[in-house]
């Protein structure tokens, strides 16, 4: 599994108010006309309350360590739990389909019975491909320019792929610092942060990235962290015991 090489020391005793309104101008959407928000805990506080609990994540899970499993793990796991998603990529490993262009050359039939753990596979199946294409062109770019956000344009140009598909690939799979919203982040705003976990999905991820060093192992140690807080106390039905210790 890919690991994100950090120290924890590092990540932990960041102040926060070194970190507070830290966003650069190539960290900050151009498209987004930020309004400010109350918080409860700062965004930072937060941070260092669930790393303190949960420690180090460990997130994108990626067993092969190439960037093409992370990006085929965030088309497959739109609508579905991670442990379907597993068993979807265990299947394409166990036949050796595991690049772009092993995923163009397969068969449509036999690469929607792969993926079908993951379900909505010919869906699926469809994005995959039209990103494979669209990888085997575009890669070296994505690897080397900063220009984040135009490189998220031309993501969101591609079929299937909306805002959270885009950031994930560009944050885990090409370590670009674009901090990822999901419904375990729009959830653990509303109660932890006193945000509003319906403002747009644009609006709400500037209000974190303004609040945070424009740094990928903070951005994805984050992220992965809400979820933690979400499969263990923060659930949908309402908030348990790791919730009321965090206030």
């Amino acid at each position: 599994m890919k690991k994100i090489k950090s120290d924890k020391t590092d990540i932990i005793k960041t102040s926060p108010d070194k970190i507070q309104n830290n966003h650069t101008a190539s960290g900050s959407n151009p498209d987004l006309q930020l309004s400010p928000a109350a918080e409860k805990l700062s965004i930072m506080e937060l941070f260092q309350k669930l790393f303190a609990i949960y420690g180090e994540q460990y997130w994108w899970p990626c067993r092969s360590g190439q960037r093409w499993e992370i990006i085929t793990g965030a088309i497959l796991t739109q609508n579905t739990a991670w442990r379907n998603v597993e068993k979807a990529l265990a299947n394409l490993e166990k036949a050796h389909i595991m690049s772009p262009d092993k995923i163009l050359s397969a068969p449509d039939g036999k690469l929607q019975e792969l993926i079908r753990p993951a379900g909505f596979y010919h869906q699926k199946c469809s994005r995959l491909k039209g990103l494979a294409g669209f990888f085997l062109e575009h890669e070296p770019e994505f690897i080397q320019s900063d220009e984040i956000w135009d490189l998220r344009r031309k993501l969101l140009e591609q079929k299937g792929v909306g805002r959270e598909t885009a950031d994930s690939i560009l944050l885990y799979a090409f370590d670009k610092p674009v901090f990822v919203i999901d419904a375990y982040t729009r959830r653990v705003a509303e109660r932890h942060l006193g945000l509003d976990g319906n403002l747009p999905y644009d609006q709400l991820q500037q209000i974190f990235m303004a609040a945070l060093k424009p740094d990928i192992k903070i951005y994805g140690e984050y992220h992965a962290l809400i979820l933690a807080l979400c499969k263990d106390s923060c659930k949908k039905s309402g908030c348990g015991n790791t919730c009321k210790k965090i206030g």
